[in-house]
């Protein structure tokens, strides 16, 4: 990767780690049973990782998410960071830029590490217990499948339409 396409890819990092926060902050549902809340922000999750890969997905899952949480739910940051942001990177690990199925296997991949990431953490790490984490599985199992109703289609239309500087 030659200096000027790293440039590219460090700025549309940014650019789609502002977009997760703000389509994650425009719309949230809240989950009184485990003080979290649902939200489209895995929309952007999904076409920034499915588009250009693990560091986009990394950065735009992550710190994207985490800004959101930072500004709205500040206890779920921390946790946010990591979930998401293991979430956006195996997705545009497993993606590979052509086949339809390769980003349906890392839509269902990454969407599996947010849902039971945050089962886990909810349940085990934050001690809610597991019933109580339970309640925001539906909400979070609509989220990402929102995330792969729009991320997938979006993000092959743009391939296709973006210059192979950036998606390659």
């Amino acid at each position: 990767m030659n200096e000027r396409s790293t440039i590219i890819r460090l700025s549309l990092a940014a650019v789609f780690a502002a977009l997760v926060a703000v389509s994650t902050l425009m719309i949230q549902i809240p989950v009184p049973a485990t003080g979290g809340y649902i939200n489209v922000g895995d929309a952007m999750i999904f076409t920034g990782a499915l588009l250009l890969g693990p560091i986009v997905g990394v950065a735009a899952g992550g710190v994207g998410s985490a800004i959101a949480d930072a500004v709205s739910y500040p206890v779920f940051a921390p946790y946010t960071l990591v979930i998401k942001g293991f979430e956006g990177f195996i997705a545009g690990y497993i993606k590979d830029g052509k086949s339809l199925v390769r980003d349906l296997l890392a839509w269902i991949v990454g969407s599996g590490v947010m849902v039971l990431g945050y089962f886990i953490t909810e349940a085990y790490v934050m001690g809610l217990g597991p019933v109580s984490a339970a309640v925001e599985v539906p909400g979070n199992i609509f989220q990402v499948v929102f995330g792969g109703v729009v991320g997938i289609p979006l993000s092959r239309t743009l391939r296709k339409i973006l210059p192979s500087i950036i998606t390659s």
